[in-house]
């Protein structure tokens, strides 16, 4: 199964206009702390109590501020291409002409309002024809190549044991709500969203023709059939055991124990010839075997045409946006709907993101920031090499292993040296929903070319203008897209106590991932391979387990907590992040010294960077369904869990007991 660990971040600024406020910003934001807040009881409102409780949050926002939210001035940049380029005369089937087009198309909602669902009627004229198991079956195959999933997840991705080639992998799917446990708990959150959901499916059957009686109970029927997926599913807690999530099975074995499926005839359907696949969750596809046999063709269809129309919703007309929008509100909070352009910004990225992407690295790309941050990436895999070697829980044999992996890691900054082409894609000025079909159908013949071949190690997984960081166990790869290299996270005319603590924490974090509970199951190469002795794995566990029990303290939201399992893998690269960064930091000439700089200490500003690039506030509503269902902790946490676990910002700041985040030397939890 192939699992990118990610960090949600933002995208460059670099165009002379930002280089101009870098050499004019105070990279300490004094107006922002509180100093009626002592350092030692919350640090992340010590450094941005004051932003925090004056800043407003956008009625079409669901936060505001670093991390994620960054994306508004970074979505900006992106409309000034889109733009330019929609109103240029572009040379057919240039990128200029696929991007700016299908930017048109989807901004022309004149047309788009016109057709109403037009563009659907012929799925759904394929639903109301099946009239048999097998019919439905290759619906659901035919649909897939077209980007409508629905029972089936395919993918195509490395092979756990074998990390050179891609195999199949199958995993579990179906279900609308954002996890498991949204359709069994019974708290009034939960039952909220449930009643929310359900009355999204009917005002979708309404839109389609339906009166409102059998709206109301066509969507029962489809939430029956999601409420059975879930209860195979396995919860997101439960899919992050590596090896309880890897199961190659021979197709002629599974089209004997799953023959309901027919798992031979699903493969020739979509063309992909293969002899054994990954069913990464067994449990699902044995329920589904039973379900199609037990939920009638009826219901089977009253389900297919819920899921394609929620597919679909934001790309047809505005009832269907509207609708669309009425149910997600109440997962983010968000009051208003975001405006076209900033929706067909996130769209272009999505569907041609490599396209995109060579337009923005060519506008807005300063390339000494690439030749930067490989100075840090290079100054940090040596901390994390002086740090394995003092490690006094590991034996040699493994520090030698775990160093030898360390320095396999593949570093990848700014954007790919291969670009991806889309010319087998042709976009219509006058035909978004056409060009969406046509984006996917490419999208997944691009997807199963990999089948069977050697994995492409050149290939990135996100897109430069995308706001993100991570590491790639199957590829032992961390990737920093040009999007993180800004503001506060990195500027060239920053200190590199604010450089380290920034830049530098990612880095760390990301380096720590292929040590996390997740990804230490990896060797060098990206197997999963043991490569501890018994006892150095039983004590990383034992750690590890002590940062869940932890951060399952931290409250959230009233009674809502941290959950310490499903975070696990992103606060052992936050605890590791922070070490690693601030020991490379101490290499440094300003490290050594200890010159104040708007009255700070270098070691102070170190720690006020790490709490400013978390600086961020979300809506309760948001916060609920980030914690149930996101891998990261809450940023006041990515801040404040980390910290109360390091001693040096103990020494930075004078924390003392009797401090409300302070905790004796023999309970704070050191891994890396």
């Amino acid at each position: 199964m192939k699992k990118i660990i990610t960090l949600c971040f933002t995208s460059v600024l670099f165009s002379l206009g930002h280089i101009a406020d870098a050499q004019t910003r105070k990279f300490v934001d004094v107006a922002g702390l509180d100093p009626a807040v002592k350092p030692g009881d919350n640090f992340f409102r010590y450094v941005n109590g004051r932003w925090y409780d004056t800043v407003k949050i956008a009625n079409d926002q669901a936060g505001v501020g670093s991390y994620s939210f960054l994306n508004i001035p970074q979505k900006r940049l992106l409309q000034r291409i889109l733009d330019s380029v929609s109103q240029s005369r572009n040379v057919a089937g240039s990128l200029e002409q696929k991007v700016g087009d299908f930017y048109v198309s989807g901004m022309d909602m004149v047309t788009i309002n016109r057709r109403g669902y037009t563009p659907v009627k012929p799925i759904l004229a394929r639903i109301n024809a099946i009239n048999s198991k097998a019919s439905l079956l290759q619906f659901i195959t035919d649909e897939m190549k077209a980007g409508n999933r629905s029972i089936i997840s395919f993918g195509i991705s490395p092979d756990n044991k074998n990390s050179a080639i891609n195999i199949a992998h199958v995993y579990q799917a179906g279900i609308g709500l954002p996890e498991k446990g949204y359709y069994f708990k019974t708290d009034s959150a939960t039952l909220h969203v449930q009643q929310a959901y359900k009355k999204y499916l009917a005002e979708l059957f309404r839109l389609t023709g339906s009166n409102n009686v059998t709206a109301l109970k066509d969507a029962q029927t489809a939430y029956a059939i999601e409420k059975q997926l879930a209860n195979a599913s396995k919860s997101n807690i439960e899919l992050r055991d590596v090896d309880a999530n890897f199961h190659k099975l021979p197709v002629a074995e599974i089209t004997k124990t799953q023959p309901a499926i027919e798992w031979k005839i699903f493969l020739t359907n979509l063309g992909a010839k293969a002899d054994s696949i990954d069913m990464a969750q067994p449990a699902y596809y044995q329920a589904l075997n039973t379900m199609l046999t037990s939920v009638s063709i009826h219901d089977w269809k009253v389900y297919f045409k819920s899921t394609t129309l929620q597919n679909y919703a934001d790309k047809l007309s505005q009832p269907f946006v509207n609708a669309a929008f009425n149910f997600n509100k109440v997962l983010s909070g968000e009051d208003e709907q975001k405006p076209r352009k900033q929706i067909m910004t996130a769209n272009v990225d999505n569907y041609l993101g490599m396209a995109l992407g060579q337009l923005y690295v060519k506008r807005y790309f300063n390339e000494d920031a690439k030749k930067r941050v490989l100075e840090l990436v290079n100054n940090l895999q040596k901390s994390f090499e002086n740090r394995i070697n003092r490690l006094d829980w590991m034996s040699d044999s493994t520090k030698k292993k775990a160093i030898e992996k360390l320095y396999s890691i593949t570093k990848k900054i700014g954007y790919p040296d291969k670009w991806r082409n889309y010319d087998k894609v042709n976009i219509s000025r006058e035909e978004y929903f056409e060009n969406i079909l046509s984006l996917s159908r490419n999208d997944f013949q691009y997807e199963l070319a990999k089948l069977n071949k050697p994995v492409d190690k050149t290939e990135w997984q996100t897109t430069p203008a995308t706001v993100t960081a991570y590491y790639n166990p199957p590829v032992n790869e961390i990737v920093f897209p040009a999007g993180i290299l800004q503001y506060p996270y990195f500027d060239f005319a920053a200190d590199d106590a604010i450089n380290y603590g920034g830049i530098g924490m990612v880095i760390g974090h990301e380096m720590t991932h292929a040590f996390d509970d997740q990804g230490a199951q990896y060797d060098k190469d990206g197997n999963v391979k043991n490569w501890w002795t018994k006892d150095d794995y039983k004590k990383f566990k034992e750690k590890t387990a002590q940062l869940a029990k932890l951060y399952s303290t931290f409250t959230v939201l009233d009674t809502v907590h941290v959950k310490g399992l499903l975070t696990l893998g992103e606060n052992t690269a936050d605890n590791g992040g922070v070490a690693v960064a601030y020991d490379a930091f101490k290499m440094t000439q300003q490290g050594k010294g200890n010159e104040k700089i708007d009255g700070f200490t270098p070691d102070q500003r170190f720690f006020l960077s790490i709490a400013r690039i978390w600086r961020v506030k979300t809506r309760d509503a948001f916060l609920r369904t980030y914690v149930n269902t996101n891998p990261h902790s809450p940023a006041m946490w990515r801040v404040n869990g980390p910290l109360m676990n390091f001693a040096p910002f103990y020494r930075a700041f004078n924390i003392q007991p009797g401090d409300k985040n302070f905790k004796p030397e023999n309970e704070r939890v050191r891994i890396w």
